[in-house]
């Protein structure tokens, strides 16, 4: 996985050591970097190119794509990352339907992606918001605690809840 978040909510779900998470959290954040340098890469080599503007970064209240407040982009973000870690808990469960996984997963990201775009420009992943974050730079970066803490925690509850729902003897 990619995502802290996922690791976070893997973890509090029961399906990760958490002696791996700071090395996963170190090298999810080195991919994300590199895969911003390429996209940086990539864009920068259009003729005429003068800045990146907001690089897909995630932002809130005026960096919001739709002008949307601190406290609605906690909540998107907070809530859609722990239905993505529901999703991935659950379709991966010894008890789902083998194979759908991929399926229900990336569809489950998709609507993630359609609801939040306008709301923070989605996050759900704190590597990635990192990432476009440090390259977009300006009032991006001090935005930052929110693209780590809301996903984590949404991740989180969901990884308990499913525990508690879902891996009794």
């Amino acid at each position: 996985h990619f995502n802290p978040a996922v690791s976070f909510g893997l973890w509090a779900g029961g399906k990760f050591p958490a002696k791996d998470l700071l090395g996963y959290v170190i090298s999810q954040l080195i991919g994300a970097f590199a895969a911003a340098a390429v996209l940086y890469l990539i864009v920068s080599g259009k003729s005429g190119f003068t800045d990146i503007g907001g690089f897909a970064a995630n932002g809130y209240d005026s960096l919001s794509p739709g002008g949307f407040s601190m406290t609605s982009a906690f909540i998107a973000e907070l809530v859609l990352t722990a239905f993505f870690l529901l999703i991935i808990l659950g379709s991966t469960n010894e008890r789902a339907p083998k194979g759908f996984a991929p399926i229900a997963i990336g569809l489950g990201l998709t609507l993630i992606h359609l609801i939040s775009i306008p709301i923070t420009n989605t996050s759900v992943n704190p590597a990635r918001s990192t990432s476009q974050a440090l390259f977009a730079g300006g009032e991006y970066v001090p935005q930052l605690w929110l693209f780590w803490l809301a996903p984590i925690l949404g991740a989180i509850i969901a990884g308990f809840i499913h525990k508690s729902l879902f891996d009794k003897e």
